[in-house]
């Protein structure tokens, strides 16, 4: 490692990428700052549904950057005391066409035996609902699942306890440089906190900085989510499913996700188009024909996620952080030595979260990072549209 680390980073943002990164860079021996606006995981990454892939980005410029994350997450569930602590394991995931229209409007939310004539191939017994054509997409060694929210929060408390992470919260107004370099991070409130680098991990917010929108765009993707709690979750293997589904109006095809989790609930997610990032992330509200539209969505699926049977714990929305390339932006801003960017990543944040933290630290603190080639995601790619 290189002697002439910086000794002092702040990582602005307390979802799965700053926190990963905050991560890397204490266990590493930098000292770090970690500042939230809100509260840890308040974000997409308290609201996503944590599935993973290993092979999924493949043939893409994130593909060196998912294999890598998707091995980090296996060894950091040993790491961090077993993956009982944020609800990690394998996952077998089917692809499932679900037509709406053929099941009657009087069977929605009460449970009933259903046809015997029902395909079966890979489904489970509990998807028992109209489900058409299912096919095998991913196997415990190619695809996984975590508690994004428990997951980012138990990395952080690792992070503090372990390797001396301090945590603020305010909101990250500017970065404050001197003949090139950056020199602090000013908060909201008038506090400076001085360090030798600063990345800035906001996701959609990441736009707020002047210095970073002068020369690529951030936009945001509302996605809503369900989480259901079913009245026996017994009955729910750790199957999860990527529809297709045709609406009983007709119209184009969606396609939801509906993922089961060990602690016994269900998440079910899609019904996502751009909107406008609001100031602060407790503004995000949600669409509520959207959120009928997946509790009809798990009505088709199986009786056990219909209404009666399956009690909704929670209804919200997120925003995904998107770079107009459809590319993650990760690495230091041109012309501003020591400030760093990691935003971009899609629905594929707490997929590529560890890896980008892992690479982050290495790019910080040795100059280079090894454990994945960043060129690919480097903001300077936007450079030809900086202001002369």
């Amino acid at each position: 490692m290189d002697t002439l680390q910086p000794k002092n980073v702040a990582v602005c943002g307390g979802g799965v990428i700053g926190v990963c990164t905050a991560y890397f860079l204490s266990k590493n021996g930098a000292k770090v700052t970690l500042i939230e606006q809100s509260s840890v995981a308040c974000a997409a990454s308290g609201k996503a549904g944590g599935f993973l892939a290993l092979d999924w980005c493949d043939g893409g410029p994130a593909a060196c950057l998912a294999r890598a994350s998707f091995n980090l997450h296996r060894s950091l569930a040993q790491e961090l005391n077993g993956p009982q602590s944020y609800g990690y394991r394998p996952l077998t995931t089917l692809s499932v066409s679900i037509d709406e229209s053929s099941l009657s409007s009087s069977s929605l939310g009460i449970h009933k035996i259903l046809d015997s004539s029902r395909p079966t191939g890979p489904l489970p017994s509990w998807v028992n609902g109209t489900a058409k054509s299912p096919r095998t997409i991913g196997s415990t060694e190619s695809t996984a699942q975590v508690h994004p929210q428990l997951f980012t929060k138990t990395l952080l408390s690792k992070a503090m306890e372990d390797y001396g992470v301090d945590l603020v919260i305010g909101k990250a107004e500017r970065v404050e440089t001197a003949e090139g370099k950056t020199r602090g991070v000013v908060l909201e409130d008038g506090r400076e906190i001085a360090v030798d680098a600063v990345v800035l991990a906001l996701g959609p917010w990441t736009k707020r900085f002047s210095l970073l929108g002068s020369f690529f765009r951030v936009y945001g993707i509302k996605a809503h989510s369900i989480v259901l709690e079913p009245k026996e979750p017994d009955r729910i293997t750790p199957h999860a499913l990527f529809l297709t589904y045709y609406p009983a109006q007709g119209g184009k095809p969606m396609d939801p996700e509906v993922y089961p989790r060990p602690t016994g609930e269900v998440y079910i997610c899609g019904m996502s188009a751009q909107a406008e990032v609001p100031d602060d992330p407790e503004q995000i509200t949600l669409v509520p024909e959207s959120i009928n539209v997946l509790k009809r969505v798990a009505a088709s699926v199986s009786t056990h996620l219909a209404e009666g049977e399956a009690a909704v714990k929670t209804e919200q929305a997120c925003i995904l952080p998107c770079s107009e390339d459809d590319v993650p932006i990760i690495g230091e801003v041109p012309g501003i030595k020591g400030c760093y960017v990691a935003t971009g990543h899609s629905c594929w944040g707490i997929l590529n979260g560890p890896a980008t933290g892992a690479a982050m630290a290495e790019l910080i603190l040795d100059g280079h990072a090894s454990i994945v080639d960043l060129s690919r995601f480097n903001p300077a790619r936007f450079a030809s549209v900086l202001p002369k």
